[in-house]
């Protein structure tokens, strides 16, 4: 499945912003799917996954209760719904897509090319 991240940009710290990924292919549905960050300077890190159901869900502690991940598998896409925002949230975000909820945030099979944003404070 090949990935396509957007939605970076500017913010201000407090504010909101949604991360979109499109996926290509009609397999979506069956890859459960999750987002990965990679500050400056640091190595990447999960942020959060789905299962293809859009029933379960999985976060990091930094960022649990502050951003939502979702799904539309009609429209091949997962969000990332970040509120609260801080400039430690400052990342190249990506998403990726794997097959099972262990594999997908530990060792994922395909990863989009990243969307950058910034948190000003």
């Amino acid at each position: 499945v090949q990935l396509q991240a957007s939605g970076g940009g500017l913010v201000q710290a407090g504010d909101s912003l949604r991360l979109s990924c499109a996926a290509s292919g009609r397999t979506f549905s069956r890859y459960y799917m999750a987002w990965f960050r990679q500050a400056p300077g640091k190595e990447r890190e999960f942020v959060a996954a789905i299962d293809w159901g859009g029933d379960t869900t999985y976060y990091a502690g930094s960022v649990k209760g502050r951003f939502t991940i979702s799904r539309d598998n009609a429209k091949n896409t997962v969000y990332l719904q970040m509120n609260t925002l801080k400039p430690e949230d400052t990342a190249v975000y990506y998403c990726a897509a794997g097959s099972t909820m262990y594999l997908v945030t530990s060792t994922p099979l395909s990863w989009g090319q990243g969307t950058k944003f910034t948190v000003s404070s």
